[in-house]
């Protein structure tokens, strides 16, 4: 058997709740990397690791090198778009989540993969790339930016899915969010990820293809390119978020 990663689908929920767990299972993870230094092999807690899937209410993340005045609506604004604006510990900068956008969060000790974050998130942008070529689109990376961009080099580049993480005892958290039928607009209340290139866009699954795709379907697509990408056996397992969070 492979590393072995439980998913699990939360479906909609309030982004401060989907942090909270996830910061809950990434804190679980840790403990239990400390409680095995102190354990012999054979008395070692055997590892395994987390990818959640979820869809946010509209929200603005401002990462912690990001700057506040890339969101461009004030708290009035805000609530005229029924938006909440919450600052966080990942990388990067500000960016947008809402309805029909699927957000994966990977909480995985990459000491069971590799010790690499450059290499870590071109393999989460790999399974982005895999997954929506099977929608006939070429995904690609720009150098020096993250994320899964359409049409690089051209003055139409745009990007389909943003990619921002924590790592803290080689333990991840927060991951990417592809936009599949998201409702554009809410991006141009921001400067998305700090990018002020006006050729440079932002795109969606339904606005590429013309069409509303299943978020299930992708999903799916999504749980096998992972387990292929990081060579890793995916088990689907009911995860309860508690009720106090």
């Amino acid at each position: 058997m492979g590393r072995l990663v439980y998913y699990d689908d939360l479906g909609e929920i309030k982004y401060q709740k989907a942090w909270d767990f996830q910061t809950q299972l990434f804190q679980s993870i840790i403990d239990r990397k400390v409680r095995n230094r102190k354990l012999t092999e054979e008395e070692q807690e055997d590892p395994f690791h987390y990818l959640l899937f979820c869809e946010h209410p509209h929200v603005y993340t401002l990462g912690r090198n990001g700057k506040v005045d890339h969101l461009l609506l004030d708290e009035d604004g805000l609530k005229e778009h029924q938006a909440s604006f919450v600052k966080i510990n990942r990388g990067g900068d500000i960016t947008y989540h809402g309805y029909g956008q699927l957000v994966g969060y990977p909480i995985v000790d990459l000491d069971e993969f590799f010790a690499d974050i450059a290499r870590y998130i071109r393999y989460i942008e790999e399974v982005v790339i895999r997954t929506i070529a099977e929608y006939g689109l070429k995904g690609e990376r720009i150098k020096g930016l993250s994320g899964v961009w359409l049409d690089v080099g051209s003055d139409y580049a745009r990007k389909i899915c943003a990619v921002g993480m924590h790592l803290s005892r080689w333990v991840s958290m927060h991951g990417f969010a592809l936009n599949v039928n998201t409702n554009l607009s809410y991006f141009g209340h921001i400067v998305p990820c700090g990018i002020e290139d006006e050729n440079k866009g932002v795109t969606s699954l339904a606005n590429e293809l013309g069409r509303t795709v299943p978020l299930e379907e992708v999903q799916e697509k999504i749980v096998r390119h992972f387990a292929e990408v990081f060579e890793a056996d995916l088990v689907a397992k009911a995860l309860e978020v508690p009720n106090e969070l």
